[in-house]
């Protein structure tokens, strides 16, 4: 019995080491700069703009100084991204991919899609 806890506890700790040092490499696997072009059904909203951003272990940040943009991608490629300009503000989610990513956007009156190619 005692060896069967001792077998347990040294695979929880084999384990936890394995996530600890998986997770920054995942992340860095969306690290870069990408071009995302944003989309809207709505005439009123715009319709074709494309906006720049930078993942940088897993954090997004805009490159942009128009633009400011926040958010985070989780290791399986989700991502949550704000972006503001002035006073205007969307909040975007979806996913990414090595190279692509897609989703959809919300703002205070307008919705849409979203889709991104590293650069």
């Amino acid at each position: 019995m005692e060896r069967f806890r001792k077998l347990a506890i040294a695979g929880r700790i084999v384990l936890l080491l394995g996530i600890s040092v998986a997770t920054p490499a995942v992340a860095a696997t969306y690290d870069g700069s990408w071009d995302v072009q944003i989309a809207s059904q709505n005439a009123g909203c715009g319709n074709g703009a494309t906006i720049s951003i930078g993942i940088r272990d897993g954090q997004v940040a805009s490159t942009n100084p128009q633009m400011a943009a926040s958010g985070r991608v989780a290791d399986a490629g989700n991502i949550r991204v704000t972006l503001a300009s002035g006073m205007k503000r969307a909040v975007g989610s979806g996913h990414l991919t090595a190279t692509f990513g897609s989703g959809t956007w919300r703002g205070a009156m307008c919705s849409g899609t979203w889709t991104a190619h590293r650069i």
